[in-house]
């Protein structure tokens, strides 16, 4: 069968009119298709040449910027429009944000067919850079080559990178030179290590053929100035590993907590990997409202440490607890607003699937003395049953802060067997949540939603809802 006719269209001066699907800028052609155009701003009118065609939509780029949008501003990084960390870079925060609470509203009204209160402005990000508390780099040796570089058709000496993979691409990395999204010392120890990799001739990784030395950087921060880092190696080779090590070490006595991994599998996830400690700590300590939380290098906590505050604040509020409440954390993580909740409630009970998280949810409850607090592992669906709440109780209140899928549906089932007085429900995809407040809208009124910009620069955005049994 001959492969299905794809030609390249041109379209001129349409209008970009909205944001859409993981945050691409939308036009339409005079027919009504929808076009997703490449690093371009609601606002903006250009010529454009489509590079895919789906039943419903291409995808297009650029080739004339006729006129430019009010919302634009010039990018800060110099990767801008290469790099897919920052898509929204060249747009204005107000107006990142103005798309960000349309996208909430529109998901829960179109989806869930939901009536919804009518104060729900958007809360931003008062660091709209620098904001990000972990980060991690990939090692290449085969970096990407821009057109200039290509073009020029000479001998390139360097092709190693340390940087982030190009969107779409998982064997192409981006050498990064800056990055605006985690605060010093992140950029210097990058580029340092990048530049002592090159000096001493070390391998970086070839995720094509599977082999090298060096695999990826991994830097966390927190709010209390620790700072770990982890080196990731396909490979032991003890001389190399120790002279990079050391190098670190030296050049960052600020590190609190440098770590190391061996990993020789197809994908470079750590999760199943021993993490071994080479210098400081194993965990780097972070505190919120006087609490504090231990973070290790499998950890999961909140990336954006001072919009989380925000968060569980607006989580605690909405729970509306007077201390006489049992209330279910759903999907508690290493149990942080499990913590930040339990002042004010009788009992606070976490589950979560990940028994590492449950581990130091245990041991972050006692580190903070805080006794009226159970956390159990287990897939929520098999976890949150009849029996297991006959036996620990029948919550007031459940908080639920599920993966981007949403709750499975036997989760929600459970969920309206009880009809808890109240539910809140932080979600980081909306439309997901839409989806499952509709199954729950003939028992409960929606009283307050309240999206949370975690991620300025990005499309992502966080959005919490109070649900009041009618």
């Amino acid at each position: 069968m001959g492969r299905k006719n794809r030609r390249v269209k041109t379209f001129k001066e349409v209008e970009v009119i909205d944001t859409g699907n993981k945050g691409k800028a939308v036009a339409k052609t005079e027919e009504g298709q929808v076009i997703f155009v490449d690093q371009a701003v609601p606002g903006d009118v250009v010529d454009v040449t489509t590079y895919k065609k789906r039943k419903s939509f291409f995808q297009a780029r650029v080739d004339h910027f006729h006129s430019y949008s009010e919302r634009r501003t010039e990018p800060v990084c110099i990767h801008f429009g290469t790099c897919g960390g920052c898509k929204w870079q060249n747009m204005k925060y107000e107006d990142q944000l103005y798309f960000k609470e349309k996208e909430v509203i529109q998901n829960l009204q179109r989806i869930g067919k939901l009536d919804l209160p009518e104060n729900y402005q958007i809360l931003g990000s008062e660091n709209q850079y620098f904001y990000r508390n972990k980060m991690e780099f990939s090692f290449s040796n085969q970096r990407w080559l821009t057109k200039e570089e290509i073009d020029q058709k000479d001998e390139i000496e360097n092709k190693t990178a340390l940087g982030f993979h190009i969107p779409g691409m998982w064997d192409k990395i981006l050498n990064l030179k800056e990055c605006h999204l985690q605060a010093e010392p992140s950029n210097s120890i990058r580029n340092a290590v990048k530049r002592f990799a090159d000096q001493h001739e070390m391998e970086f990784f070839n995720p094509r053929d599977q082999e090298g030395f060096l695999r990826t950087l991994l830097i966390r921060t927190s709010s209390t100035g620790e700072i770990m880092v982890l080196i990731q190696f396909f490979k032991e080779d003890e001389n190399q590993r120790k002279l990079l090590l050391d190098f670190i070490k030296e050049k960052f006595p600020e590190v609190t907590s440098l770590q190391y991994v061996i990993n020789s599998k197809a994908n470079d996830t750590i999760y199943d990997q021993e993490v071994i400690c080479y210098q400081g700590k194993d965990h780097i300590m972070e505190e919120m409202e006087g609490l504090y939380f231990k973070i290790n290098a499998k950890s999961f906590y909140q990336t954006n440490s001072d919009q989380a505050y925000e968060l569980y604040k607006i989580t605690r509020d909405f729970a509306q607890l007077t201390g006489e409440e049992l209330v279910y954390d759903l999907y508690t993580g290493t149990g942080t607003i499990a913590q930040f909740v339990a002042k004010k409630a009788k009992k606070v009970i976490g589950i979560e699937a990940v028994p590492e998280a449950i581990e130091d949810a245990k041991e972050n409850a006692k580190r903070n003395q805080i006794e009226n607090t159970e956390f159990f592992a287990g897939d929520m669906k098999h976890m949150f049953t009849s029996e297991f709440i006959a036996k620990h109780g029948t919550p007031e209140v459940i908080i639920t802060d599920p993966p981007r899928d949403g709750m499975h549906k036997d989760v929600v089932a459970q969920i309206l067997s009880i009809l808890p007085q109240r539910i809140v429900y932080v979600s980081c995809n909306s439309a997901t949540q839409a989806r499952d407040l509709a199954l729950m809208k003939e028992h409960y009124q929606i009283e307050k939603v309240q999206p949370v910009d975690m991620f300025p620069q990005t499309h992502h955005v966080e959005n919490v809802v109070s649900l009041k049994r009618k």
